[in-house]
């Protein structure tokens, strides 16, 4: 059987990752074309994969215009521009790998979806956590009955302290206008996670958070606007020195510092601290998006979950309690660390008690596969490697975020941050006594 033919829309750090799926299993998968308006990462990616230069284009409309010319699109462009092209290779008839979240709107989110049934299109949509060894396992012990019936889940995920400086105030998902709010540009993953653990659609959500710390008027006393002049940068948590030229000091050449520079040598870091936004103070900037939230939801079936999103704590995996009627499920999905270009997550766990044995039972959270994409925890290898065997098998069921599963975990972010603005509790269903 041929690989999978992709044309990859965006190559940016994600887009080149899922890309890179066909670099180490040529047999299954095979990139064919790339459109970016970047010329650096368009002429990076098309040389990695040796793609022909008529099919490399500076925006995916040209693409459109060639009609089919592959099996799948990978559609990885910043939240705000998902809808267009997803609708418009849909209506080609392409499968499509489209990053989370769908669109910034849930009216794009069920245009998309639309599209998608229309057409009757396979749809993966990039919610990793779906497809981490962990989640697959908590699943089985809970349809095992293991812990009996689900009644309620405790979830928190840290987002860590640089992460979110580096993400969501120095970085391409600072401004709300600019991409989406926090909950969904980086709690959307949180949300599917729990309606898919759960097992049942959100019946109601509220929500609280706001954006506390990273203000002007918190700038400490005798900061500078960039990091690279200022007389308090070496006690600062968020010193942008410390934090992008530590690990260019150590070797370290993959994401993070790869968004700074394409050769990230210290003296290139230091030149991007210098004139780039990753140098610039995270007081001063006017980034708007959150940096804390809480949930509190009400599921179909009965079962309730808090999930708290927080920028301050070290950056990892989730901590989870997972309580039901005959024993509980305890998930650390570990601390990440930065190790000769790979993120290794560190002290993780899985652990179940038993009510009637009060014994703990403890599994291996991590699986085993030979991969270079292996962000969150493999999730990222395991996404891609559904999404080409569902096309290569015909078989949907590999596709565990489809476009209709995803609709209905992103109708929950956006009535809590309806919540969350409003104040009030919004259902999703009808409300019952």
């Amino acid at each position: 059987m041929p690989p999978v033919t992709l044309v990859i829309v965006g190559a940016g750090a994600r887009g080149a990752m899922y890309a890179a799926y066909a670099l180490e299993r040529p047999d299954r998968a095979r990139v064919v074309a790339v459109a970016d308006p970047n010329d650096a990462n368009r002429e990076a990616l098309a040389a990695q994969h040796d793609i022909d230069t008529a099919n490399c284009f500076s925006d995916w409309r040209e693409v459109v215009s060639r009609g089919r010319i592959a099996d799948a699109v990978v559609i990885a462009t910043q939240d705000a521009h998902h809808a267009e092209p997803a609708i418009a290779f849909s209506d080609l008839g392409y499968a499509i790998l489209l990053e989370k979240p769908m669109a910034p709107s849930i009216a794009e989110c069920r245009a998309i979806t639309d599209a998608v049934r229309r057409n009757g299109n396979v749809m993966s949509v990039c919610h990793t956590m779906r497809y981490v060894y962990f989640t697959r396992r908590i699943r089985e012990m809970i349809e095992d009955g293991l812990i009996g019936d689900v009644m309620t889940v405790q979830h928190h995920h840290p987002v860590g302290w640089w992460h979110y400086a580096h993400g969501w105030v120095r970085g391409n998902w600072a401004v709300e206008a600019d991409s989406s709010f926090m909950l969904l540009a980086k709690g959307c993953h949180d949300v599917d996670w729990l309606q898919h653990i759960v097992g049942s659609r959100c019946a109601a959500v509220s929500s609280f958070g706001s954006l506390q710390h990273f203000r002007p008027e918190n700038q400490p006393a005798g900061a500078s606007d960039r990091c690279l002049d200022c007389s308090v940068e070496p006690e600062c948590p968020y010193s942008a020195v410390r934090i992008y030229g530590g690990w260019a000091d150590k070797g370290e050449t993959g994401w993070p510092v790869s968004v700074l520079a394409r050769d990230p040598t210290s003296a290139h870091i230091r030149e991007s601290l210098r004139d780039g936004p990753y140098g610039r103070c995270v007081y001063t900037l006017n980034n708007d998006v959150i940096d804390h939230q809480v949930l509190s939801l009400l599921y179909e079936n009965g079962a309730t979950a808090t999930m708290t999103m927080s920028a301050f704590n070290k950056d990892g995996g989730m901590f989870t309690r997972i309580y039901g009627t005959r024993g509980e499920i305890f998930l650390h999905g570990g601390f990440g660390e930065l190790r000769n270009g790979r993120w290794e997550m560190n002290e993780a766990s899985l652990r179940r008690f038993d009510f009637v044995s009060e014994q703990w039972v403890e599994e291996d959270p991590f699986d085993a596969v030979d991969t270079q994409l292996h962000g969150h925890m493999n999730g990222d290898f395991h996404l891609v490697d559904h999404f080409i065997t569902a096309l290569l098998e015909d078989d949907e069921s590999y596709i565990l975020t489809g476009a209709e599963e995803t609709l209905r975990s992103h109708e929950t972010v956006f009535a809590a941050e309806e919540s969350r603005l409003s104040g009030e509790t919004v259902y999703l269903t009808p409300r019952r006594n």
